[in-house]
């Protein structure tokens, strides 16, 4: 018999190394198996995930829809700001005017007093250009049909032929608006 035919003992160590890796590589993979989620545990999984992400989603929806509505009321604010900018100063100047109008009822019989109401005259036609400049305009009141949203009624009066019902009869203070908005209504005598 020939020698060649049988292994030799390095080749029967050779062989049996590879079969221990073989087997040591098996059983590694059937860990590995063992230790990997089953097809309906990697299905509940992603129906968790995707759970998840629809949440995130969601909220992240609501946020961009809140922060656009933020922006939207900030712009709003500062039109109204630009819009109606004036109006504390307006209402202050407002009592100013009334005084000076006053002022001007009152009858002068000497030169001094003249000058003084042309002066004052002045000081009122520029003050009434100031608020014209500033859109603030007078509410016309007196013969006009009585409107509770510009007027305030302060007294009322029988009605006659000059004045029907629900007419302003007189004004006691005028009244101002800013734009659309009343700064202080007309205090009026309305017929009754």
């Amino acid at each position: 018999m020939d020698s060649s035919q049988f292994p030799s003992e390095d080749d029967l160590k050779q062989k049996e190394t590879v079969v221990e890796a073989k087997e040591e590589v098996s059983d590694e993979i059937d860990e590995k198996k063992e230790n990997e989620p089953t097809i309906d545990e990697n299905e509940k999984l992603l129906d968790e995930l995707t759970q998840k992400n629809q949440e995130l989603e969601d909220k992240y929806l609501r946020s961009q829809a809140e922060i656009q509505n933020m922006h939207q009321r900030f712009e709003k604010e500062q039109r109204q700001l630009l819009k109606y900018g004036g109006q504390k100063l307006a209402k202050e100047i407002l009592p100013v005017i009334d005084n000076i109008e006053r002022a001007l009822q009152v009858e002068v019989t000497d030169d001094n007093g003249e000058q003084l109401k042309k002066g004052i005259e002045l000081t009122l036609k520029s003050l009434n250009t100031a608020l014209k400049n500033s859109d603030v305009t007078e509410i016309k009141a007196e013969n006009q049909k009585f409107d509770p949203t510009i007027h305030q009624a302060i007294q009322t009066v029988p009605a006659d032929d000059s004045h029907p019902a629900d007419t302003v009869v007189s004004v006691l203070q005028k009244g101002y608006m800013i734009k659309d908005r009343v700064l202080r209504p007309s205090m009026v005598i309305v017929a009754n």
